[in-house]
C-alpha cells in the first residue's frame, strides 16, 4: 500500500532527548491527525524531466554500481538518562517525576523481583507447573508501564508483569492465575503467567510467539477510526522480531498509519539462541526506518529513558497517527522459564555482571538514596513488608480449589453446539465411572 510523502519535517518534543535519540526519531514523511487518501492526486509527468518517477520509491539516478552496506553507519545509539550509580547524565533529560511516582516505579519493581523468586520456587518445589521470571527486565515495563495512560490498550508477549503490577493489579489474582483455582479470571485454562484483565486494558497474553503484533495493530487501526485518543502498546522480544507476524505487523502499522508503540525488549537471548545467531543487522530498531517507522533505541536497565521515549511515542501516535518503535537493550538475568537451564549456553560470570553491575533495581535505588528519598532502614522495611504481602496472597491461593471441570466448555459459543455438548456428556459419564482415580476434591463442586 502506497503512503503518500508529505514534507520533510524536524520534530521538537516537550521534553528533550538527546541528539543522537532526535537522529532517530526524524524521517520525511509528515501525517497528519487522521489523514485519509480517498482521492489521490495523478502525478504528472513531464518528458522533459530525468527524474526518477517509479511510484514505489522516492529517489534519485546514479551512474555507479554501488550496493547498499548492511550496516550504514556504525550502530544505532542508545539514549539513557541515568548512569549506572544513579546519577543524571543531562539535566534536561530529567523526567521531573514527583516523589510519589519514583517510589511507586521502585516499589512495583522490588514487588516484582519478590514475588519472581516466590513463585520460582513454588514451581521447583511441584506446586505449579510453570513460571517466568522477570529478573534485569524490571525497568523495561515499569517504566513504559509508567508513561502511558491507564486506558491505553497493552498486547504482551509473556515478561511484562510488571506493566500489570504498576496498573496495581492485585496480588491475588497474579497467584490466582498461576495456580489456576476459582479466583483465576481464566478458569483455570491458561498455563502460569498467562496473565490478562479487562478492568486494566491488558489483552490475555497467548502462548504462540509474535501472534500479538498484528493483533495489536489490528486494535490500534480501530482505535484510529474511533478517534478514541488511544494508544495500543505491544511488548515482545527480539527473538519474536524474527517470527513472519512481526514483519506483517510492522508494515501493516506503518502503511494504515496506526497509533501504535511497537516495545521490544532485547535481552540477548531467544531462549537459548543469543543475539550473534539470530540476526546480521544492527538489532531491530534498524528495522523501522525500512518500514517507514519512527525508532529509537534506549537503555532498558534505566527506568527514566524508557519512560521518556514511551511518552513521548505515546503523545506522538496518538496526535500523528503513527506506529513508534522502541527498541530497549537490557538483558534477562533469569532463566528463560522453569524448563530451561540457561547454565548450558552461558557463563556464570556474564549472568553475575549484569546482576551486580547493571540492574534497574539498583539503578533507581542509587537515584532515590542520592536525593534523600529512600534509605537502608526503609529498604529493610519494604522488603520486609512486600515479602509479607506475597506470602499471604501465595497461601491463600493454596487453599482454593480448582474451577469447575464443566467450566472446559464454556465461555466460547452462546448456545452450546451438538458436537460439544455431546463432549461433555461423555466426560461426566467417565468421572462418574473413574472418578476415584481423580483428584476431584480439589475441584469447586
Amino acid at each position: 500500500m502506497a503512503v503518500a510523502i508529505a514534507a520533510a519535517r524536524v520534530w521538537r518534543p516537550n521534553r528533550g532527548l538527546s541528539q543522537a535519540a532526535l537522529l532517530l526519531l526524524r524521517r520525511p514523511g509528515a501525517r497528519g491527525l487522521a489523514r485519509s487518501h480517498p482521492h489521490r492526486q495523478q502525478q504528472q509527468f513531464s518528458s522533459l524531466d530525468d527524474k526518477p518517477q517509479f511510484p514505489g520509491a522516492s529517489a534519485e539516478f546514479i551512474d555507479k554500481l554501488e550496493f547498499i552496506q548492511p550496516n550504514v553507519i556504525s550502530g544505532i545509539p542508545i539514549y539513557r538518562v541515568m548512569d549506572r550509580q544513579g546519577q543524571i547524565i543531562n539535566p534536561s533529560e530529567d523526567p521531573h517525576l514527583p516523589k510519589e511516582k519514583v517510589l511507586k516505579l521502585y516499589k512495583s519493581m522490588t514487588l516484582l523481583n519478590t514475588m519472581d523468586r516466590i513463585l520460582y520456587e513454588s514451581q521447583r518445589q511441584g506446586r505449579i507447573s510453570f513460571y517466568m521470571t522477570n529478573y534485569g527486565e524490571e525497568g523495561t515495563h515499569v517504566g513504559s508501564a509508567a508513561a502511558l495512560d491507564n486506558t491505553d490498550l497493552v498486547f504482551g508477549q509473556y515478561r511484562e508483569a510488571g506493566v500489570l503490577m504498576y496498573r496495581d493489579y492485585p496480588l491475588e489474582l497474579f497467584m490466582a492465575q498461576c495456580y489456576g483455582n476459582i479466583s483465576d479470571l481464566g478458569k483455570g485454562r491458561q498455563m502460569p503467567v498467562h496473565y490478562g484483565c479487562k478492568e486494566r486494558h491488558f489483552v490475555t497474553i497467548s502462548s504462540p510467539l509474535a501472534t500479538q503484533i498484528p493483533q495489536a495493530v489490528g486494535a490500534a487501526y480501530a482505535a484510529k477510526r474511533a478517534n478514541a485518543n488511544r494508544v495500543v502498546i505491544c511488548y515482545f522480544g527480539e527473538g519474536a522480531a524474527s517470527e513472519g507476524d512481526a514483519h506483517a505487523g510492522f508494515n501493516f502499522a506503518a502503511t494504515l498509519e496506526c497509533p501504535i508503540i511497537f516495545f521490544c525488549r532485547n535481552n540477548g537471548y531467544a531462549i537459548s539462541t543469543p543475539t550473534s545467531e539470530q540476526y546480521r543487522g544492527d538489532g531491530i530498531a534498524a528495522r523501522g526506518p525500512g518500514y517507514g517507522i519512527m525508532s529509537i533505541r534506549v537503555d532498558g536497565n534505566d527506568v527514566f529513558a524508557v519512560y521518556n521515549a514511551t511518552k513521548e511515542a505515546r503523545r506522538r501516535a496518538v496526535a500523528e497517527n503513527q506506529p513508534f518503535l522502541i527498541e530497549a537493550m537490557t538483558y534477562r538475568i533469569g532463566h528463560h522459564s522453569t524448563s530451561d537451564d540457561s547454565s548450558a549456553y552461558r557463563s556464570v560470570d556474564e549472568v553475575n555482571y549484569w546482576d551486580k553491575q547493571d540492574h534497574p533495581i539498583s539503578r533507581l535505588r542509587h537515584y532515590l538514596l542520592s536525593q534523600g528519598w529512600w534509605d537502608e532502614e526503609q529498604e529493610k522495611a519494604w522488603r520486609k513488608q512486600s515479602r509479607k504481602k506475597v506470602m499471604e496472597a501465595f497461601e491463600q491461593a493454596e487453599r482454593k480449589p480448582k474451577p469447575n471441570p464443566n467450566l472446559l466448555f464454556s465461555d466460547v459459543y452462546q448456545e452450546m453446539p451438538a458436537q460439544l455438548r455431546k463432549q461433555q456428556e461423555s466426560l461426566a459419564r467417565h468421572l462418574q465411572t473413574y472418578g476415584e482415580h481423580y483428584p476431584l476434591e480439589h475441584f469447586d463442586k
